[in-house]
């Protein structure tokens, strides 16, 4: 990589230097005073305070979010940053993740959480997918592309290539390095899961579910489970492994059910063991009650901004009171909210609404979240944005 490129400079208001001081990595619009030169989405720009003391560098982007820090301080980027922050990701997972022959699979890099805001990196067996959340990012796939293969290289691990999961309309994917075929198939806690990261939601897989997917095995024994927005059917495979009566999976897509068969196919399952259905959740559920001892609530993002927060709440308000109502006495719910803009505590409420409306006793057992390989900074709380708690109704 050349040397970095710095093509403008952000003065920051008097008294809005408080927050990247204390390193959170995002500028928002509102607290700029003036931005000099004319930097473009996704180019390099220099962070001063209101006294023109530099205190950061990012990354430029037009929006609420203006720049992404990616190194604070004075001290300019170097042409090595993207190599020297993946092997630092990479040294963590070894350290508080091992990858394995029952597991070979987890999130390289997690965005903020590693000093990269605006990047993913999902590591599937040997095939490294990439996906960016900001235009810098965008911008130097290719250069990242490269510093993965470096970091792989220096420590003989494999990768057999390197697939860009384009978010954008205005760019496409493809793969930056190597070439692999899909669906690619994955062992996770020894379950195997087809993975398409070319055709599939995200990058093609959860993996920030697999130790609930695990806890989830441990209480399915014997019961009646329900698995809704089952997507490729994660929850479904790990009760069915641990010996679940049942198992009903259930979502609105078509094709998210013939991936939930093909996996269940691919463990050795017979189609008498479980069912799959397509269809609306709230439709399904309704006349199910004291069917099922486990159900599982992991919808998609019911709010992606803050305007869409109050819809939000009210769905899954509406969700878990419904799953409350109708589960047998002494259920178990596992339930989630990946909503970035839906804090814990306000999940938390949002559920103890839902009780309340289901007329229900119902314990808190277990506070989720996501795995050591999504880690989060404990200057960036919005890195958090996987919460769950698995309840027990009376």
């Amino acid at each position: 990589m050349n040397e970095i490129v710095i093509k403008g400079t952000i003065t920051l208001k008097q008294g809005r230097d408080h927050s990247i001081k204390r390193f959170h990595p995002w500028i928002f619009s509102g607290g700029i005073q003036q931005t000099h030169g004319e930097p473009s989405d996704g180019d390099w720009v220099e962070v001063q305070d209101a006294k023109k003391t530099t205190v950061g560098f990012g990354h430029y982007q037009k929006g609420s979010i203006t720049a992404r820090i990616l190194v604070f301080g004075d001290e300019k980027p170097i042409p090595s940053i993207y190599y020297e922050k993946i092997s630092k990701a990479f040294e963590q997972r070894i350290k508080t993740f091992t990858s394995s022959e029952s597991t070979n699979s987890y999130r390289l890099v997690h965005g903020e959480g590693d000093g990269l805001p605006g990047l993913i990196i999902d590591l599937y067996h040997d095939v490294a997918v990439l996906q960016a959340h900001s235009f810098g990012m965008q911008k130097d796939r290719a250069i990242i592309a490269v510093a993965i293969k470096e970091v792989f290289e220096n420590r003989n691990a494999k990768l057999s290539a390197v697939y860009y999961k384009t978010l954008s309309e205005k760019s496409e994917s493809e793969y930056l390095l190597g070439m692999a075929a899909v669906p690619h198939v994955i062992i996770e806690h020894s379950n195997k899961f087809y993975v398409d990261w070319e055709e599939g939601q995200k990058t093609g897989f959860f993996l920030d579910q697999r130790e609930n997917r695990k806890l989830l095995g441990e209480m399915s024994k014997d019961k009646n489970v329900l698995n809704t927005f089952c997507y490729t059917g994660g929850f479904s495979i790990y009760a069915l492994q641990a010996g679940a009566k049942l198992v009903h999976s259930v979502d609105a897509s078509e094709k998210a059910i013939e991936l939930t068969r093909k996996n269940l196919t691919l463990n050795g399952f017979e189609p008498t063991q479980h069912e799959c259905f397509a269809s609306d959740t709230f439709d399904f559920i309704k006349d199910k009650k004291d069917v099922y001892d486990l159900i599982i609530l992991d919808p998609p993002a019911f709010a992606k901004h803050k305007d869409a927060r109050h819809q939000a709440v009210k769905g899954y308000q509406r969700l878990n009171a419904e799953a409350m109502r109708v589960i047998k006495s002494g259920g178990i719910i596992f339930t989630f909210s990946c909503s970035q803009v839906v804090d814990n505590q306000l999940f938390y409420d949002t559920v103890v609404s839902a009780a309340i409306q289901s007329r229900r006793q119902v314990k808190v057992l277990h506070h989720l979240s996501q795995p050591a390989d999504h880690p989060v900074s404990l200057f960036h709380r919005e890195g958090e944005y996987l919460k769950g708690l698995v309840l027990y109704v009376e």
